[in-house]
């Protein structure tokens, strides 16, 4: 099993505010390969404290209390934080068998190396939803970086130290397209309490999707990451030099590059494969999760 410390920024359930953490946090939860050792919380969709409380919330609401829960830095000035304590405890205690998904800003993690500056060595692998390659386009309107952009020097210390890195951009979650026809059908139709639970915890940002971008589904960008933490052979790994310094990484931007540089890492951007494996996966796996006990899928 992959013992899994997920750092988010989850808003599930908060009105106007993506849902993808959330989905990403019932997906680990469904997969029997995951041990998922804590969670901490970060900013980027909302502020802390709503991110806290709604974590809070829908862990309550899942019967998985049992999982760690800690608060994380409110910004990028304030660098100590339960949540980083606790990174850097379990990752000394797991030294060598310990996976981060970080779907949020940096901020902690990057205060975790301030603490120990041997951290990234200690990780077996971490996965990270964030970044752009190039415009990120959704039905004609140009989104925004909303991850790596938020603390871009947490976001290069984590470029620059991490081990065995992989990024899911913005970019390649642009296939991970759930429609809300397909939502419904697999979901509503069903006689299962997960499926109520997420169809009642997500309608609400079909709306949204179509007032922001006139479109009937959303970008599943969070799930995407954590699919390939526990599921790897539906991606294809890609291999690139980027060359990405400061002011790249105020936009959330990634430069692709054959050359190595100052600001040279040689990271992973994987792409899913198959999509309809990807997406076949992602539902049964949900679907997989039990309501009705507390302490286990």
């Amino acid at each position: 099993m992959k013992k899994v410390i997920f750092d988010c920024d989850n808003t599930m359930g908060v009105e106007g505010c993506d849902v993808d953490d959330g989905l990403a946090l019932i997906y680990l939860l469904g997969k029997e390969n995951i041990d998922l050792c804590g969670i901490t919380t970060t900013y980027g969709n909302s502020d802390i404290n709503t991110v806290y409380s709604n974590t809070t919330l829908m862990l309550k609401e899942l019967r998985r209390t049992d999982i760690p829960l800690l608060k994380g830095c409110a910004d990028k000035q304030d660098l100590k934080s339960e949540a980083v304590d606790f990174i850097v405890k379990t990752i000394n205690l797991h030294k060598g068998n310990i996976s981060i998904l970080a779907t949020g800003s940096l901020t902690n993690l990057y205060a975790a190396y301030l603490v120990d500056n041997s951290i990234f060595e200690k990780i077996s692998e971490i996965v990270l939803m964030g970044g752009i390659t190039e415009k990120l386009i959704i039905n004609g309107r140009n989104l925004d970086e909303l991850n790596f952009s938020c603390d871009p020097v947490a976001t290069e210390c984590v470029l620059k130290n991490g081990k065995n890195l992989s990024i899911i951009t913005g970019n390649n979650c642009l296939s991970a397209y759930f429609s809300e026809t397909d939502f419904k059908t697999r979901l509503l139709s069903r006689d299962n309490a997960m499926a109520q639970y997420i169809s009642q915890k997500c309608m609400y940002w079909f709306g949204n999707m179509m007032s922001f971008f006139d479109i009937n589904g959303f970008h599943n960008w969070d799930v995407v990451a954590a699919a390939f933490l526990a599921n790897s052979s539906i991606f294809q790994n890609n291999l690139f030099n980027i060359n990405s310094d400061i002011k790249s990484l105020e936009r959330g931007f990634l430069n692709k590059s054959c050359s190595v540089g100052e600001y040279s890492y040689c990271i992973n951007l994987p792409v899913i494969q198959d999509i309809k494996k990807f997406t076949d996966d992602i539902y049964q796996t949900w679907l997989s999760v039990s309501l009705t006990k507390s302490g286990g899928n």
